[in-house]
Formats: structure tokens, sequence, C-alpha cells
């Protein structure tokens, strides 16, 4: 995580990433005050290069509870792009930008992701665990795939770029995951 900073610091600057990480804040506000909300306690806060992940005890909370949780991260970045866009009169497209980005991109069903969380919650409340897993399964592998395609194809077509290699190395990783588990495909 830090070299990963480091490289953007030089090649970009520091105002770029302050951008991003008060994006990144946003969304772990967003997950923290719901979690708080239902009464869970954060037991850690991990970063990665993926991002930050808060560890928590999850046992307290029903299936809605927790599915409103992991959905609060994503909620908080579009609502921060809102009143940004409301209050700023064009004044912060890049930390609009940056909060719809950072929503979008953790609604993808993908393991790790919100998103991917989201899917497994949502079948699993519906249909039980095994649904769940196996719904996330699919969803996840088949995103990742064309995550890893669309990614590539813009790499070929504009000669190459550094900034998507860990992207595209993430997608295959993630788009492998099913099939290397054992899992139900």
């Amino acid at each position: 995580m830090v070299l990963l900073a480091a490289w953007f610091v030089l090649a970009n600057g520091w105002e770029p990433l302050a951008t991003v990480l008060g994006a990144a804040a946003v969304h772990e506000l967003g997950h923290w005050a719901v979690l708080r909300a239902l009464g869970a306690e954060v037991t850690g806060f991990r970063l990665n290069v993926l991002g930050a992940v808060l560890e928590t005890d999850s046992r307290r909370l029903s299936y809605g509870g927790e599915l409103a949780a992991v959905l609060a991260g994503p909620a908080g970045n579009l609502l921060a792009a809102l009143v940004l866009t409301a209050l700023g009169k064009g004044r912060w497209p890049a930390a609009v930008g940056a909060n719809l980005v950072l929503c979008a991109f953790n609604l993808l069903p993908v393991r790790p992701l919100d998103g991917g969380r989201a899917l497994y919650l949502l079948a699993s409340w519906t249909a039980g665990p095994a649904a769940g897993e196996t719904a996330v399964r699919w969803a996840g592998g088949v995103t990742a795939a064309a995550l890893a395609a669309l990614i590539a194809w813009v790499m070929l077509r504009t000669g190459g770029s550094l900034w998507l290699l860990p992207t595209l190395l993430a997608s295959v990783y993630w788009g492998a995951l099913p099939w290397r588990s054992g899992g139900c495909l």
C-alpha cells in the first residue's frame, strides 16, 4: 500500500492522492457509522492494496443489518458526491469523481469488494448460505473476467498504462478464484 501510494504521488502529486484518500475516508466512515448504529463493535482496521478493511464481530448482526453496513460505504460516497455537487457548483469535480468511482467500483459483485459481500448476504438471506456462495462465485467470476478483458482492451488501445496493470492482475486473480477453490462452478 505504501509503495503504491508513493508511486502515485511521484507520478501525480499530493492533491490527487488527498482527494482519493478523502473519498476512501468517507467510504469507511459510512460503514463505521452504520455498524455503530447497529451496536456492532469495530475490532480492527487494516489497509491493503485495495483499500481499507474494518474488522468487526458481525455475529450480532442479522443478514439485513450486515447488508446495511456493507452498503453504507458506497452510499456514503454517493451522498458525498451529491453534496459536493450541490454545494460546490462545479468547484470540486475531482472529489465528486473520486467518490462516484469508489462507489461504483465497490459495488461490483466481486469478492472482496462490498458488492460481492452484498450479493452473498442478499442471496444467503433469501435462499441460504449455499445459494449465496454460488451466486457470488458465478457473478464474481463473470464480472472479474469481463473487467480483465476490458482493462486488457484499454491497455492495448492506449499503448498500455502501468496504472491499469495492478487492476488487470487483480481481475485475473479474482476471476480464477472460483475455479481454484473447487467451488460451485
